[in-house]
Formats: structure tokens, sequence, C-alpha cells
């Protein structure tokens, strides 16, 4: 998402046409995930307008269409990937399809996710986020998981929500997420060269920081060893995730010198009546 309700007067300038909010987000941050493509296919001159808003270097992580993953498992769904892949063509390299699976989707549906990622375009990264806690907890599944998507270069996206879940919620926002978001183990093993992570904190910025604290260190190590990593700081609410996102990037740098800064955003100006 690269617009919220708490982020015009803050984060993005207001008023602000539809068409140049992207442009003013990625001021702030040099990747966002696509969470609208989970619900319907984007006509393509709108993904061209997403590309001509940012930066080549820009990242693109898209989920994959609902029906695809969720509603069909994989089966049937040529006509529905040929016209998303299309849509998503104005993107090119920048775009990588995030696979994002229920919890139902367990060890043994494993063999049809790797026939679906196999028929991609090789030129496509990829990235597959699971739910069911097989994958985590049973070495024999992991193992299975991994070597498919090893095979097919596609990385595996953790969903971090420890810190989170150390203690029950305290607000409306954190009691929403408690009752929505997965409830996993921390995992920290990079398949590719483009790890993602996706870590939710609280709605205390401290226990957030805190929180992401083994995160830098594995970041750190990740570019030391010459990957180039995509991370996505989420809270319950959402409203301060540009700024904490930017002070993760910061946290990182501290560790990493070398690591290029992010851009610095346009000066956000005070809503006036006129």
């Amino acid at each position: 998402m690269w617009t919220h309700k708490a982020w015009p007067g803050r984060f993005l300038p207001q008023p602000l046409p539809a068409k140049e909010r992207l442009r003013a987000y990625a001021g702030w941050c040099n990747a966002v995930e696509g969470n609208t493509t989970f619900y319907a296919t984007p006509a393509r001159n709108t993904v061209t307008t997403w590309a001509q808003q940012t930066d080549p270097d820009f990242r693109f992580v898209v989920k994959l269409p609902k029906l695809v993953t969720h509603e069909r498992r994989f089966a049937g769904v040529e006509t529905e990937m040929r016209a998303f892949l299309d849509a998503l063509e104005p993107l090119g390299q920048r775009a990588v399809l995030w696979t994002q699976l229920p919890a139902s989707f367990g060890p043994s549906d494993v063999d049809a996710l790797g026939r679906f990622l196999r028929r991609l375009p090789t030129d496509r990264r990829r990235a597959v986020e699971v739910r069911h806690p097989a994958f985590f907890t049973d070495t024999r599944s992991t193992s299975l998981l991994e070597a498919t998507l090893t095979d097919t270069d596609t990385e595996w996206v953790p969903f971090d929500t420890t810190v989170f879940f150390q203690r029950p919620p305290t607000s409306e926002a954190e009691q929403d997420a408690w009752t929505k978001k997965p409830r996993l183990p921390r995992r920290t093993r990079a398949l590719t060269d483009r790890p993602i992570v996706r870590y939710l904190g609280r709605d205390s910025v401290e226990e957030t920081v805190k929180g992401w604290r083994p995160w830098t260190t594995v970041v750190a190590n990740w570019l030391h060893e010459g990957r180039s990593p995509t991370v996505f700081v989420h809270t319950p609410d959402n409203n301060d995730a540009p700024a904490l996102a930017r002070r993760f990037h910061d946290d990182v740098r501290a560790l990493v010198p070398g690591l290029d800064a992010l851009p610095e955003p346009d000066p956000v100006e005070p809503a006036t009546l006129f």
C-alpha cells in the first residue's frame, strides 16, 4: 500500500491526486507491497502509471490474485495468470510475484505449488508466503518446501509476528490484528539473493523498534553476503509505517555504513482552508 488515511498531511501532501500518491510515497520508501492486486487485476494502463511514478530501482512486491491462490489453488488459472502477467508487464523485473497462501495450504499441496511456479516466466522474480504451522515446526515439511522453492529460484517470505503476540492487545487496532494475523515462529533463512521480510510490531514504537533488532543483524549479514533484501515494517494501524521503515533502514545502515540512504521525501505543507 502507498496510501493510508493517516498519512495525508504527515507523510503525503494533502490534497493529492490518485495518480501522484505513489510518487509521494516513493519519496519515503523504495519498495511497496501490492495488496490491491489480491482482489482484482489492475488495468495495464494503471500499472503503467505506477512505473512512471517511481525510479527504475523501486521494488514492487505484488500479491497474486485471490482467485489463483485461495479459491482455485492453482488449478485452471492459465487465463487469469496470463491477464495478470500482461497487466504487470510495464513494471518489468521490478515486480516480484508474491504468492501468499492460506493456512489451509499444507505440505500435501507443495507439489501443486511447484508445478505452478515452474510455469511462471523465468525472468520474473517470485516469492511465497506460507502460513501452515507444519512448514515451521516439522523438519520434513520445511525441507520439502525449501527444496521446491530453491528448485524454482523462489524466495520464502517470513511474516514475523512474534513480537506482536508477546502480550495481549491493548487497542482496537491491536485487537483486530490479533484475530487476523498468523501466529508462527520467526524464520530468518534466505533462499535467494533477494530475501523479503514482513515484520509486524505493536502500537508502541518502543516495542516495535526493540522487536526488530534481531532483523537488523540478519539483514546486515545478508548485505555483507551480497544479497539485496527488502523489508516491510507494519504496525496494527500502520499510521507511522513510513517513518518506522526509514528508522529500520537507519538502524541497518549503522551496521552497514556503505548502504545507500533512502530518498529524501519532499516536505509536506500543512493543510490549509484555501
